[in-house]
């Protein structure tokens, strides 16, 4: 029994490939240390692969919560399954990393309930400053942009690329707000955009799940009012739910927002589904 281990152990090792003495390392990109609102928090910038290969320029795929630990390897994981098969462009992923994401994301609210629930919450103007003025100049400064960025964002991140949208829209190219948390504030997001007259804005996708209540009326409210640059992703009638709606939608967010000419992908099931507006109602 001993001589047929050690003979199987020997087979084993003749098989196995041989391992470099050093290994290399992977290197995605960088990171930077910023501080902001009170707390220091990391900037991450994932590359394309054939980054160093050339003078390509790319467009810029800003992900809030994308700290190491949030959705920054998601997001980038996404995007890199998307170049696969050319379902979306090459771009470079801006991780924004959250610390207190309902005082960072989310501006002040009328309703009690939300003020003891959150008490720090409300400071989402300020930040968007930050992220606007200081983040975007330095990151177009020190990598090769082509001039297109888009926002993404989901829950308490998609009411923040929402508002952006409505409050700022030229701050950004185009947006994903998946599943926002348009509750907020006794949905008063969505009121904003009803009452507002009609202006220019990029694309924005924007995806409703098994949310209901205060955040489906918000969010519908919202369709309702945003007119013909919307990809209304209506998948409350599928097996989408609030806490996987990055998992699900953001490929076909990118699609809709970095289109390529790819003719292939409605053969293999890669289409962007926008529901008309009301359409299940």
């Amino acid at each position: 029994m001993r001589l047929g281990c050690v003979a199987a152990l020997a087979a084993l090792l003749i098989a196995s490939p041989a391992y470099a003495e050093e290994p290399a390392p992977i290197s995605l990109g960088e990171s930077y240390a910023v501080t902001t609102h009170e707390a220091d928090r990391r900037i991450n910038v994932l590359l394309p692969l054939d980054y160093d290969e050339g003078d390509r320029e790319y467009s810029l795929i800003v992900v809030l919560d994308g700290g190491e630990r949030q959705d920054l390897y998601l997001a980038h994981g996404i995007h890199s399954w998307n170049q696969l098969w050319r379902r979306s462009q090459p771009a470079i992923i801006v991780g924004i990393e959250t610390v207190d994401r309902q005082r960072e994301l989310l501006p002040p609210t009328k309703s009690i309930e939300e003020r003891e629930r959150y008490p720090t919450a409300g400071e989402a103007q300020s930040f968007r400053r930050w992220l606007v003025e200081d983040v975007m100049p330095m990151i177009r400064a020190r990598y090769r942009d082509n001039g297109t960025a888009i926002l993404v964002g989901e829950s308490a991140a998609g009411h923040f690329v929402a508002e952006t949208w409505i409050t700022a829209p030229s701050a950004f190219d185009g947006y994903a707000a998946l599943s926002p948390s348009l509750q907020w504030d006794n949905q008063s997001l969505s009121y904003r955009l009803s009452g507002e007259r009609p202006v220019e804005r990029p694309p924005i996708f924007l995806s409703l799940a098994d949310e209901g209540g205060a955040t489906e009326e918000g969010a519908l409210r919202f369709v309702g009012e945003a007119g013909d640059r919307l990809c209304f992703a209506d998948r409350r009638d599928s097996h989408v739910r609030h806490a996987n709606a990055m998992h699900q939608l953001l490929a076909e967010a990118l699609q809709f927002l970095l289109p390529t000419k790819a003719d292939w992908l409605e053969e293999y099931g890669f289409v962007v589904e926008c529901s008309e507006v009301g359409e299940d109602e």
